[in-house]
């Protein structure tokens, strides 16, 4: 999945997106641990896949911490 891709979804679509993709990703993890598992590498992309979506969330949510004064103190207090 491309991030254009992503940014195409709209926020319900890459809720239930991400929801589907840590699914699917624990499943291979347990396969991966019995030995059952026929493509490892997609792995990988799964955890790009997610970490994609988490990064558009992150952009989109306001930042806690500007939420005060910019302003800088003096040195010496």
């Amino acid at each position: 999945m491309k991030m254009q891709e992503v940014l195409d979804l709209s926020e319900k679509e890459r809720e239930e997106k991400l929801k589907d993709l840590q699914e699917e990703y624990f499943n291979l993890k347990f396969q991966l641990a019995t030995g059952k598992i026929e493509n490892p590498g997609r792995l990988k992309h799964m955890r790009r896949d997610m970490a994609r979506i988490k990064t558009l969330e992150n952009r989109s949510q306001p930042d806690p911490q500007a939420t005060g004064t910019t302003e800088e103190k003096p040195a010496g207090a």
